[in-house]
């Protein structure tokens, strides 16, 4: 999960939490609110009765019954129950509605002076009077009918609320943090663009002195570190590399001299071949490493129009002095139009290198010195070059490994080479915006597939 979407939902959720917490402790600080209002209405009306029934005189229960028939106090489904000390019924209002009660209920109310409980929708309270040393015991039930319906009323706002106000502050909050967050989305875009070429480039920075924009001031300090560190790392192998071939040269010339100025014996020749072989072969070496070097230097060669199919057979011309009996079968693939354009962007030089390499792998591994080379158009601005040659494939385990360098297979115990051909290839199209991959058809094909983009 992202981080935006974590901070999203972290705010979110704990927005409505705390919604949903004061929603809850209004709703219950409302209830408690009515609860203690009916309370009190019970307790005056309770109290009202008890006094026009033993303090007043003029005041019988009949007379009573009709005052409390027509009272404009009156509470819904009122019913009043009054006892003497013996427990005995004195007065019971005219109201339909029944209490319910029990002996022990008039003996703890005696003893606790009051209590207060619900009957499901009407609340009863109990209470006790005393007039000129008479003791009365009083009950009253009723139903807060207004009470229950502003407190229902109440619930419904709440939830109402809650869930609006929920669904509203995910949206807002989506949207706040990914705009606070834009930022940091552009700043991962322009350093997944940053490659081994182009390391000497500074992010944008912003006037905002805020976590971003540090952020972007430490990672243009550690782009400007590695640069420099790679510069020295590639100007070091450039020199080494430049005062390595001189002596080298020397070597394979006298070397060379000597097989063909002096007379030797076979066994002698022989081994300054082996010599003059190997020289040639650790010259390539350094070569490789050096135009390695120069690939990811950022000052990047202008590109031109180069003809692709002139690349190859000139890459192949090449390869001939080194396998004489090496040959080609190149051809257009069936589905290719006939005026497909064969030109890419490039620097013809570096692409002969890259079939070179191709090609001197190919025939070094092939088992009938001769390679396949078919050009095909897959899309209006994509061409593939497909090159194969028969030979022992390379196992899924070596495929994975298969460009980088030094990278040898099994197959090339006996065979000399660098292991670097295919690595430089690779960075070699890559510089071009080109890609290589292999693939194996059946258990003799092996099959390297180039895609230009034009």
């Amino acid at each position: 999960m992202t981080l935006k979407r974590r901070l999203a939902i972290n705010v979110s959720l704990a927005f409505s939490l705390l919604f949903g917490l004061a929603s809850t402790i209004i709703y219950q600080s409302f209830s408690d609110f009515r609860k203690d209002e009916f309370k009190q209405r019970l307790n005056d009306k309770a109290l009202t009765t008890a006094k026009l029934l033993v303090e007043v005189k003029e005041v019988d229960k009949q007379l009573l019954k009709l005052i409390d028939k027509n009272s404009i106090n009156k509470l819904f489904n009122e019913k009043a129950l009054v006892f003497d000390t013996n427990f005995n019924l004195i007065y019971s209002s005219i109201d339909d509605s029944k209490i319910t009660w029990s002996l022990n209920d008039l003996k703890k109310l005696k003893q606790e002076k009051t209590f207060f409980r619900r009957e499901k929708e009407n609340e009863v309270m109990g209470i006790f009077y005393d007039f000129e040393h008479v003791e009365y015991l009083i009950l009253i039930s009723a139903e807060d009918k207004y009470g229950n319906s502003k407190l229902a009323y109440l619930l419904y706002i709440l939830i109402t609320t809650y869930i609006v106000s929920v669904i509203l502050i995910w949206i807002f909050t989506y949207f706040l943090i990914s705009s606070l967050l834009k930022p940091l989305d552009e700043f991962q875009g322009q350093i997944t663009n940053i490659s081994i070429n182009n390391l000497n480039i500074k992010l944008p920075e912003r006037h905002q002195k805020d976590e971003i924009n540090i952020l972007t001031q430490a990672f243009n300090i550690l782009l400007q570190r590695i640069d420099n560190a790679f510069r020295s790392q590639k100007e070091f192998t450039s020199n080494a590399s430049h005062e390595i071939r001189t002596p080298l040269a020397r070597i394979a010339f006298q070397v060379e001299n000597l097989i063909h100025n002096y007379k030797h014996s076979i066994e002698v020749k022989n081994f300054l071949n082996n010599i003059k072989n190997d020289t040639y072969h650790l010259s390539d070496l350094i070569n490789s490493l050096l135009l390695l070097s120069k690939l990811d230097k950022s000052d990047e060669e202008k590109f031109e129009k180069i003809q692709i199919d002139e690349v190859i057979f000139s890459a192949y011309d090449q390869t001939l002095k080194t396998f004489p009996n090496l040959i080609i079968d190149f051809e257009l693939a069936e589905n290719t139009e006939n005026d497909i354009s064969l030109t890419v962007q490039g620097t013809k030089s570096m692409l002969e290198i890259v079939f070179i390499n191709i090609f001197k792998n190919a025939a070094l591994y092939s088992t009938n010195e001769k390679i396949y080379v078919t050009l095909s158009q897959i899309s209006s601005n994509q061409i593939e070059i497909s090159i194969m040659n028969k030979g022992e494939i390379i196992t899924e385990a070596e495929q994975a490994k298969l460009f980088t360098p030094f990278m040898r297979g099994e197959n090339s115990k006996t065979k000399n080479g660098s292991g670097l051909g295919l690595t430089i290839s690779k960075r070699i199209l890559a510089y071009h915006k080109a890609t290589i991959k292999y693939a194996s058809q059946g258990s003799e094909i092996n099959v390297f597939k180039i895609i230009f983009k034009n």
